[in-house]
């Protein structure tokens, strides 16, 4: 049996603003075991960042709160825990690989004395130490010049450099779990290989579980076990990575597959998914995806469907796979 690193359930996490409560993550359940990689996959705004944000306790200089719902580490509550015993996980057993590094690096301090930070708190290394730690983690990542960079600040540094940075000090300690949010959005191909590379041999060498968070589906078929498709702060499916590519059973999940463009495909226009995410604070009654949904029906639009069984290994929320009559009645 799969030991669980990860198990968010039935997370809810709102933002109270002056429109009143938005419901950004609305009852997700996410589970992560040990050396697995799950992708999570969606539009922006479907509430891939928030859930990550909440799995981290991340959430307490936002508007935002967890309103419902259990996340475990390791079987722990981390909503029972203070925030100096999250500080002791954060980093350590648990890292994030954030999608803005400009946003998350400190511009006044230098590269080195923010990875060495990290490296002495956890790793109880000396300073020299440290820094020899320091500059092999940041050769690892691609960085040329590495000795010389931890002496830069962030400013000083392009936005893919910043972003290889970021990496660097997610996955200095060798954590447990590794949650990257678009670690190789603003990276180029080639490093954007190398990066994938190292979260690999990271996940082999040290069983890490690992979250990723992407827009690229060409990542999650190279890198994820399993891949969990969120749309409008729910899951909507969830299957093994092939079953996804091979079989997608959801009316929003065919629709980003199909617009990914194919090798030798030679059309005029791709396919693309009429219509916008709604925002949060404006969601249709009923199936949230309805108003985009070719294959909408009475039922659709009056009630939300339940993510429910339809194989052993795969789950998906859409009435085209429920009792559309029994629904109707209630």
């Amino acid at each position: 049996m799969s030991e669980k690193m990860l198990e968010i359930e039935d997370l809810k996490t709102y933002f109270h603003g002056d429109d009143g409560i938005v419901k950004a993550v609305d009852g997700v359940t996410i589970t992560v075991n040990k050396g697995e990689t799950v992708g999570v996959v969606g539009e922006s705004g479907c509430g891939k960042s928030v859930t990550s944000l909440s799995a981290m306790r991340l959430l307490h200089d936002t508007p935002g709160e967890i309103a419902g719902g259990s996340i475990k580490f390791e079987g722990k509550s981390l909503l029972d825990l203070s925030e100096k015993e999250m500080r002791q996980l954060r980093g350590n057993d648990m890292a994030m690989i954030f999608q803005e590094p400009m946003t998350s690096l400190n511009p006044v301090y230098k590269i080195g004395k923010q990875l060495e930070e990290a490296i002495r708190l956890h790793l109880k290394y000396d300073k020299k130490k440290a820094r020899q730690h320091a500059v092999k983690m940041l050769e690892m990542v691609g960085l040329p010049r590495a000795g010389e960079i931890i002496n830069e600040y962030p400013y000083q540094l392009s936005g893919g450099m910043r972003q290889r940075v970021m990496i660097a000090m997610a996955m200095a300690c060798n954590p447990k779990l590794l949650i990257a949010d678009e670690p190789t959005t603003a990276l180029d191909v080639t490093i954007q290989a190398q990066i994938l590379d190292l979260m690999r041999d990271l996940r082999d060498k040290s069983d890490t579980a690992i979250m990723l968070i992407t827009h690229d589906l060409g990542v999650v078929a190279e890198m994820c076990d399993r891949v969990v498709v969120m749309y409008a702060g729910k899951v909507v499916e969830e299957t093994d990575v092939n079953t996804l590519y091979e079989n997608p059973q959801h009316p929003y999940t065919k629709g980003l597959i199909g617009s990914v463009p194919k090798l030798g495909q030679d059309v005029e226009k791709l396919d693309s998914i009429r219509g916008n995410v709604p925002t949060p604070a404006n969601m249709p009654k009923g199936c949230k995806f309805a108003p985009r949904c070719d294959f909408a029906m009475d039922v659709c639009w009056k009630r939300d469907p339940d993510l429910l069984k339809t194989d052993d290994n795969h789950t998906c929320r859409c009435w085209l796979y429920q009792d559309q009559e029994k629904a109707l009645e209630v």
